[in-house]
């Protein structure tokens, strides 16, 4: 089993997640070149509270990802530079189209992406996403296509309000098979700087799944802009090649080259739509 991948990042600017939203303030809603605020949304698909988001991001060649880009859509990048990410976070509240699914309202999910984008709209493509639900990867899988599994897991965030510190771990399989994510940050949060790398990796407001015949889906995901903690350490430990195929499997081992923390927000994420 590889040994736990760190990195000190003490000092450096970072970002990373979502805080609940002040009375009064608006979610982001971007409107993307070509489209107007009268044009007719899908209906909503999903409203959650994400929270306690710990974000992994590594640099990598575009070539990686190439075959992963969905139809319509190019790969996005910061200063030049293509990016995945490792991000846990806990699901909460859950409804499916207005309606609270017993015993489905909360559970984790630990997801692997990249950013891309179509025109003026950035979004994410899911590489493959972990959630502890079996009911809830099928409802995934069969509205958007997304590559998600079951799988078990847990998490463990621990926040001390005496020094603004907080320590957060989400943890899927079990025995040899377990893998874990964690992360460690001091300081309040923050709204991240204009063109920064945190920005860049935190405001992708849609999302983008390749179809099995070669067409895409695009979806919007809403929520506010999303303020952050600097993070001193992070890393990925255990055998990433249980879930994730080579040269990823091979990425998760090395230190990342920035992580980000945030608190959490409410989202919502609409019906998605051919685009091709």
């Amino acid at each position: 089993m590889p040994p736990f991948a760190s990195i000190d990042l003490s000092g450096r600017y970072y970002a990373g997640m979502a805080i609940s939203v002040p009375a009064g303030r608006e979610a982001h809603t971007p409107v993307a070149r070509g489209d107007s605020a009268s044009t007719k949304k899908p209906g909503v698909f999903l409203t959650a509270e994400w929270i306690n988001l710990v974000m992994l991001n590594y640099a990598v060649e575009p070539g990686v990802l190439s075959r992963f880009v969905p139809s319509g859509t190019e790969l996005d990048a910061f200063d030049g530079q293509t990016y995945v990410s490792l991000v846990g976070f806990e699901f909460n509240r859950t409804r499916l189209s207005g309606v609270a699914i017993p015993f489905h309202g909360s559970f984790e999910e630990v997801n692997l992406r990249f950013y891309v984008r179509r025109e003026a709209k950035r979004g994410v493509v899911f590489i493959r996403e972990l959630v502890p639900k079996r009911a809830v990867a099928a409802v995934a899988r069969f509205a958007f296509g997304e590559n998600y599994t079951c799988v078990p897991m847990s998490h463990d965030i621990r926040a001390n309000t005496a020094n603004n510190s907080i320590a957060g771990e989400y943890a899927w399989g079990s025995g040899p098979a377990r893998c874990t994510m964690r992360i460690e940050g001091d300081g309040r949060g923050f709204r991240p700087a204009e063109g920064s790398l945190s920005q860049f990796i935190t405001e992708h407001y849609w999302g983008y799944a390749a179809q099995r015949d070669g067409g895409c889906l695009e979806y919007e995901v809403q929520h506010p802009r999303w303020n952050v903690r600097e993070a001193t350490s992070a890393g990925f430990s255990g055998d990433a090649t249980l879930c994730y195929d080579g040269e990823f499997a091979r990425i998760l081992t090395r230190p990342p080259d920035s992580a980000f923390l945030a608190d959490g927000s409410p989202v919502t994420v609409f019906k998605g739509i051919r685009i091709a």
